[in-house]
């Protein structure tokens, strides 16, 4: 199991879990909150998770920039 560090903004989240695999990118309303990253764009998609169930999306944050091991990355999650 391979973990990086990301920064968004002045955060610093250490111990990210690195999945090459990953088709999208989650994060929880709880840590948005925490984050104070932006409000979110209600959408009217579900994902299909790892354990293959469905789960309707709360909404996407588009364009985020972040800085992923250092390297700076935008991305949506």
């Amino acid at each position: 199991m391979v973990v990086i560090q990301v920064k968004i903004g002045i955060n610093i989240i250490d111990d990210i879990l690195l999945d090459g695999g990953s088709k999208v990118n989650i994060i929880t309303e709880q840590l948005r909150t925490k984050l104070r990253l932006p409000k979110l764009k209600i959408v009217p998609y579900n994902v299909q998770m790892a354990n293959q169930t469905t789960t309707k999306l709360v909404g996407l944050i588009r364009d985020l920039k972040m800085h992923v091991h250092g390297i700076p990355y935008i991305t949506t999650l």
